[in-house]
């Protein structure tokens, strides 16, 4: 029997570009009976080196979920593929399980009682990638961490050194929503030798310029820890953007860089922004995602993203990457535990190695 979630209201963030989109989701009460065992969930403690002295002041010991599929307990000898899922802008791995019902979606995936394609039996780790600025993007930056060599080399080896996981690529998949898609993308362009299959939702950040505009002024105005520890979600997106992608040690206490500056453009730093977008990587690392047993990512016709995803396809497309792009009926983050449940989960159970 699955335990009781609450229900929760919680927004998630769109990046268009610079612009937010704030949805709302309700998480139901229960979750229906499971006809078989359940998988169980274990929260751990893994502790990256290169989060470090990040200037954020955010603890390099971040809290990861493990969801272990409903065979892990009662075959000792079994090893499994895994997927790591990143969490999207805003939130935290505990509201990310929450929101989204990732537990109950597995379990009824792995023992094949949700009605749609049933899954092999797989784990799943979620990190917790929540930063003083509400998110890390999952780049490599020396305000915000190096967080991009966290998921791919720290939060691997730890799993596959306490789990029994089949420790080879193409055994791993990684997957995210939002930032968490763009997460995705990125590390899985820049890191062909860990992973060997992606799936992105939804994913943000294929063009960002750091062009003027009213949140690039709006976010120049704030010149103290205090004050950006006050804002209210989703208020330091802009600033967090700038932690990830330009970082500078010398400019505290904040330790970033603006793009715009009194509204003007500072072309050195929109070309930071523009080097960390999806499309300019897919430039210059695209060429690893051709090793990737599958590729695909997917996004809603009424998500302020479409166009962004329809931008990355066809940069795919031109660079000769074999991938899947799927659109479907829904906003932003609607319909995401039914995509995860039905369709992400499914495509990793299909693509990932099992010996």
């Amino acid at each position: 029997m699955m335990r009781r979630l609450l229900p929760a209201v919680i927004a998630v963030l769109a990046l268009p570009g610079s612009a937010f989109q704030t949805v709302r989701a309700q998480v139901p009460a229960a979750a229906p009976a499971l006809a078989g065992p359940a998988g169980t969930i274990e929260q751990v403690t893994v502790h990256g080196k290169s989060l470090e002295g990040n200037l954020n002041g955010d603890t390099p010991d971040r809290p990861v979920i493990v969801y272990l599929p409903p065979t892990y307990k009662t075959n000792a000898t079994r090893r499994y593929p895994v997927i790591y899922l990143l969490h999207g802008y805003g939130l935290q791995a505990s509201g990310w399980m929450r929101l989204f019902r990732i537990e109950a979606g597995a379990n009824r995936a792995m023992t094949g009682t949700g009605g749609g394609e049933r899954a092999q039996d797989m784990i799943l780790v979620n990190p917790d990638a929540y930063s003083f600025y509400d998110g890390s993007f999952y780049s490599q930056s020396g305000t915000a961490g190096d967080w991009e060599t966290f998921v791919a080399d720290e939060l691997v080896a730890y799993i596959d050194s306490h789990y029994r996981t089949i420790a080879r690529r193409e055994s791993r998949g990684l997957g995210g929503h939002s930032m968490g898609g763009y997460g995705t993308l990125r590390i899985a362009m820049k890191h062909p030798e860990v992973f060997g299959s992606m799936y992105a939702l939804s994913a943000c950040c294929a063009m960002d310029r750091g062009e003027p505009g009213e949140q690039m002024t709006k976010a120049g105005t704030y010149t103290s820890r205090e004050q950006v520890a006050a804002l209210k979600y989703p208020n330091k997106g802009t600033l967090a953007r700038a932690a990830a992608w330009s970082a500078n040690p010398k400019n505290g206490p904040l330790f970033l860089d603006l793009p715009v500056k009194d509204g003007v453009a500072l072309p050195d730093v929109q070309a930071r922004w523009i080097e960390n977008s999806i499309v300019p990587m897919l430039e210059k690392y695209g060429k690893n995602l051709k090793r990737y047993t599958a590729v695909k990512f997917d996004v809603g016709t009424m998500d302020n993203l479409l166009a962004a995803n329809q931008q990355i396809d066809a940069a795919m497309s031109k660079a000769g990457i074999r991938h899947t792009f799927e659109t479907y009926e829904g906003d932003h983050n609607g319909r995401i535990a039914e995509r995860l449940e039905t369709k992400v989960l499914p495509f990793f159970s299909a693509n990932l190695a099992t010996k």
